[in-house]
């Protein structure tokens, strides 16, 4: 049990992320209360990794050989990794960490999977740009209906807070389905865990990090990017709730916080460019970049570290 100690520590570091890209928006803009947001998402986290969460494992798992060692080695460095940025505010991606650190462990075994792995990767450019795309198109379809509702302002305020939290729980839902995969999945190749304890150790790690220290990245997400009404807010969750769970049926894990971002880029557009606060997309896209290169350094590191051994003197 204690060689699982990093996953759930993976698990808490997800859960703590990815949290603000879930229910950021509505808590960030007052519609949602923040334990309300917690609880839910820690809820349907769970139950989206119990039933669609196999998948995205089935990827992971194909990539390279992996033994418990390693699988520790691995989780651990990602770990380590998502937690620094967590810490720093910036919504970084887990599916990259994973990525990262597997390829440190297929470089280590000189064996890796290159076709799997460059559709993980492509998928890192693929997940952004649905969602501004798809944010694009529900801004003018949902503002469509919503236009045609003969509501007042205090219908219209009940409304979209009852769409807000179906949209989180949504996401929520989505996140557990497609991101469990980067917490266990590694020891389900290494043969100590069977895929459904892998989901379920994997979903109640993420609920765990939601309820213990997901606020700071909220601020990040919801406030310092761009400004959002609730609508707009709406609009950022649906976009990647939809554009997450596409690549959950694909089987393929993608990054939750390249989607949220991607989407709320999407309504910036929609809205004026000016409303995109450009310092702090460039230091996301940053961490972006530097984080599939830290997790793999970091799992380099600490594999070193491991197999030192003591050499007495004569």
């Amino acid at each position: 049990m204690s060689s699982l100690l990093s996953a759930i520590f993976l698990g808490w570091s997800l859960g703590a992320n990815n949290q603000a890209n879930v229910f950021g928006s509505a808590v960030s803009s007052r519609m949602v209360k923040f334990w309300t947001a917690a609880i839910l998402a820690s809820v349907f986290v769970l139950l989206g990794s119990l039933l669609e969460g196999e998948a995205c494992i089935e990827t992971y798992t194909g990539l390279t050989r992996m033994t418990l060692e390693l699988a520790v080695i691995s989780s651990l460095a990602s770990a380590g990794t998502v937690t620094l940025m967590t810490v720093l505010g910036l919504p970084v991606s887990t599916s990259q960490t994973v990525p990262g650190a597997i390829f440190a462990i297929g470089l280590l075994n000189r064996q890796l999977d290159l076709p799997g792995m460059g559709k993980v990767v492509a998928c890192w450019f693929g997940t952004p740009v649905g969602g501004v795309l798809i944010a694009v198109v529900l801004y003018y379809g949902l503002a469509a209906v919503y236009n045609r509702l003969k509501i007042n302002l205090f219908q219209s305020d009940k409304v979209l807070r009852v769409c807000l939290i179906i949209a989180g729980s949504y996401g929520a839902y989505t996140l557990g389905a497609n991101n469990v995969a980067n917490v266990t999945a590694v020891f389900v190749g290494a043969g100590v865990l069977t895929v459904f304890s892998a989901v379920l150790i994997g979903g109640m790690s993420i609920g765990f990090g939601i309820m213990t220290y997901s606020r700071p990245v909220i601020e990040t997400v919801g406030k310092k990017l761009v400004k959002l009404d609730a609508f707009s807010a709406l609009v950022v969750v649906l976009a990647e709730s939809i554009t997450v769970h596409i690549y959950t049926f694909i089987g393929v894990p993608v990054s939750t916080s390249q989607a949220v971002v991607g989407a709320v880029l999407g309504v910036g557009i929609v809205r004026g460019i000016n409303t995109i606060r450009r310092r702090t997309m460039v230091n996301i896209l940053l961490a972006w970049f530097l984080t599939p290169v830290m997790a793999c350094f970091l799992t380099l590191v600490i594999d070193f570290i491991a197999n030192l051994h003591y050499v007495p003197s004569r």
